[in-house]
This record gives C-alpha cells, sequence and structure tokens, in this order.
C-alpha cells in the first residue's frame, strides 16, 4: 500500500493552471526525487501536497496513508505525519527553536511533551548533526545564514519524525560544510524508515541515499519516470529532450 497516492492532480493560483495532472505513488520507506526545469511546478507539487492555501486544486485527489487529504488544511496535514522544508523559512523573533519544536511536537502528538525525554532527544540529535546545544535556544530563523536555516529545518525532522518528508531544494545555495550536515540528516532520516520526496537542481544532497524513483516534470505533467539512473542522465544531458 502506498504512504502517498496522487491521481490526476491539477492545481493551480488565480491566474492559471500550474499542474496539468499528476500521477504519484510513494511507498513507505523510499526516497522520491522531483526534478526538472524552472518553473516546471516542481515547489508547486510540493506545496499541494502540504496544503499550502496559495494553490487550488482543481481536480484529483490525494491520498495519505489510506486517508483523503485534498481538502485538509496544512496544520492538519503536519499532525498526520507531512513534513515540508522550504526554500525560505520565516523568522520569528521572541521564540526559540526549542520552544518551537516543543510546541510542535505537543501539536503533532497532542500529548504534553516529557521535558526530561525531550531534553535528552535534543542533546542526542545535536550530536548526530554535530552541532552545538546553544543553536536551539536562538530565536527561530532570526539572524540565520542561509545554511543555519537549512540546518534548523533538518534538525526539526529528525526531531519530529514525520512519516513523510518534502524536501525543497534544500541543498541550494548552501556551502560544502552546510552541505554535509544537511546530506547527513537526510541520510539518517531515511535510515529511521523515514519516506522522501527531495525536490532538487543539485545532487550533491542525493550521494548518501538510496534513490528509488525519479520524476521529471515539465510544464506541470511528468515527462519522465525511472530510477537512480535517470539522475545520471539529466546531469549528463539536462532536461532539453524533455521539454
Amino acid at each position: 500500500m502506498s504512504l502517498l497516492e496522487i491521481k490526476g492532480l491539477k492545481a493551480g493560483i488565480e491566474t492559471g493552471e500550474i499542474l496539468g495532472g499528476i500521477d504519484l505513488n510513494v511507498e513507505a520507506g523510499s526516497t522520491h526525487v522531483i526534478m526538472g526545469p524552472n518553473g516546471a511546478g516542481k515547489s508547486t507539487l510540493g506545496n499541494v501536497i502540504m496544503g499550502s492555501p496559495a494553490y487550488s486544486v482543481t481536480d484529483g485527489s490525494i491520498i495519505f496513508d489510506g486517508e483523503d487529504i485534498t481538502k485538509m488544511a496544512a496544520n492538519e496535514r503536519a499532525k498526520k505525519g507531512l513534513f515540508m522544508s522550504f526554500q525560505n523559512p520565516l523568522e520569528v523573533p521572541g521564540l526559540t527553536l526549542e520552544a518551537f519544536l516543543r510546541s510542535a511536537m505537543r501539536e503533532r502528538t497532542g500529548k504534553a511533551v516529557r521535558i526530561f525525554q525531550y531534553k535528552k532527544e535534543l542533546e542526542e540529535t545535536c550530536k548526530l548533526l554535530d552541532m552545538d546545544e546553544a543553536f536551539v535556544e536562538r530565536d527561530l530563523n532570526v539572524g540565520f545564514s542561509g545554511g543555519e536555516k537549512k540546518k534548523a529545518e533538518i534538525f526539526q525532522l529528525l526531531m519530529l519524525k514525520p512519516k513523510l518528508a518534502i524536501l525543497d531544494e534544500t541543498d541550494s545555495g548552501l556551502d560544502v560544510d552546510a552541505v554535509r550536515i544537511v546530506s547527513k540528516g537526510v541520510e539518517i532520516f531515511s535510515k529511521q524508515g523515514g519516506s522522501l520526496i527531495i525536490i532538487t537542481h543539485n545532487t550533491r544532497i542525493l550521494e548518501a541515499l538510496n534513490v528509488d524513483r525519479t520524476h521529471v516534470i515539465v510544464k506541470g505533467k511528468i515527462a519522465a519516470e525511472g530510477g537512480s539512473e535517470l539522475i545520471d542522465e539529466i546531469n549528463t544531458n539536462g532536461f532539453e529532450k524533455y521539454i
């Protein structure tokens, strides 16, 4: 049974349709890669799966873990186990990363967070990512560099343990050290059995992962599908043959 099943998905904004009929199945524990030229609809697909109110679904369905979530609000989808990292995360002055995570975990489980166990998980996750524990005491994304914002999102990913994570250009614009930390976190999540949809132009983040399926989106439709060999072909030849 698919963890995520998308059938005939059409969606867009007021000015027009962006996704023109997407079919996609993601099995539990698998890693899928979404590639395509700029403006193809890759980020739109991620946002529509997550339930962004900026987009309207005009046709098709999104089934997650056996439940139709097509009309479900984004926060309810998050409670069901969906997670998305964004290209430009918002800054939240006055709210530390630690406090944000504690609140998110409470909302995710519907239960009070046990402080001792929570602190232990924070420490363990910092060690896994080779991060200073003082990092979690900073206001969420305030004054963070691009790399620090991405590290914070990967930290959230490992703490919240969603069923499916959608990573939108997570490695974009990062230096070598930041890519290493982000890649390590994604690899840990994958090895723990998490499912992934990775939207990317740059394949550095994929080097330590076992990619099960690759999808090429062009003009809002899936133009090609294959295994990890499709990534190598695109790296060599680009998207020209699919446009």
